[in-house]
């Protein structure tokens, strides 16, 4: 009798989590998450909160995430002030200590990754800026090599017995990315030195990867929509560049992304950011193969 109270209370306090085999992973990415899941394999079961079709900066807090996250052993977060103004509230909430900031359990994505856009002064009137740099990352396709790293370096620290698959599953992905990488450069290679512009600065470490030109934003500033003047005059200069294409995000303002393409004589290429933004895009890998794919055809035609 003594015995099994024993074990009825164990039953009690162990959480769900902790009581199943596999490590309970939330990422605020689906990027993220994909490679959590390559990395992780059967030992882990992964849910991604923001998929490639949403606004990661402006996501809505659901009560369901509380519940996600008070039940994980690891959050993997981009990073970078990507998810400030909701991820904080959410973590505060769930109330687990697995997943605060310096427990084992709490990734940061953006940690080893050399950041560009790191402004000078930090300075409202610039628009929606990130101290510690740009933080649209997961676009170059070769940083998913640092963030696998870092992720399995987390799911070693949580479940040691399993660190020898998920540093193996972790070398399989690096060579599966070695080989798409190399097959994605001769794609894009007759297509260095294209001059593009975007919406937003989502597309900055796309760019340097592939060896594309962002002449200018729709955006005066980040998070700052154009005003009449600024457009024409962007419109002018793209028209004097050669400017071919314009990437946008299906979240923005297309009306202004349209006129835009229609006064400049450029390509307007709709695109989500990232996975899960739409089938063809449903993994990591899937995903870079699609985008670059919609690119090289729409440039091409």
């Amino acid at each position: 009798m003594k015995r099994m109270l024993t074990l009825l209370i164990v039953a009690l306090v162990v959480s769900p989590a902790h009581a199943a085999s596999k490590l309970n992973v939330v990422a605020t990415l689906e990027d993220l998450a994909s490679i959590a899941r390559f990395v992780g394999g059967d030992d882990v079961a992964v849910t991604g909160l923001c998929h490639g079709g949403q606004d990661a900066h402006f996501l809505d807090a659901k009560p369901s995430y509380l519940v996600k996250l008070n039940r994980a052993d690891v959050l993997i977060e981009n990073g970078g002030d990507l998810e400030t103004g909701w991820l904080p509230l959410l973590v505060d909430g769930a109330r687990n200590r697995r997943i605060l900031r310096g427990a084992p359990g709490r990734v940061v994505a953006f940690d080893g990754i050399e950041p560009l856009e790191v402004p000078s002064k930090l300075d409202r009137s610039e628009g929606d800026v990130h101290p510690q740099g740009n933080p649209h990352f997961t676009l170059d396709p070769a940083n998913g090599k640092i963030i696998a790293a870092t992720i399995c370096g987390a799911f070693c620290a949580c479940a040691p017995q399993n660190a020898a698959r998920f540093r193996a599953n972790l070398g399989a992905f690096e060579k599966r990315l070695d080989e798409s990488l190399t097959r994605w450069t001769a794609m894009m290679a007759p297509l260095r030195g294209l001059k593009i512009v975007t919406f937003h600065r989502n597309f900055s470490y796309f760019a340097r990867r592939f060896g594309l030109e962002v002449v200018g934003t729709l955006e005066p500033k980040p998070g700052v929509p154009p005003s009449p003047s600024y457009l024409a005059n962007l419109i002018v200069t793209m028209k004097t560049e050669g400017v071919k294409l314009i990437l946008a995000e299906p979240y923005r303002d297309l009306k202004v992304a349209q006129f835009a393409a229609e006064k400049s004589g450029a390509k307007l290429l709709v695109v989500p950011t990232g996975v899960g933004g739409n089938a063809d895009g449903s993994d990591f890998f899937s995903y870079f193969d699609w985008l670059l794919g919609q690119i090289v055809r729409t440039v091409g035609s």
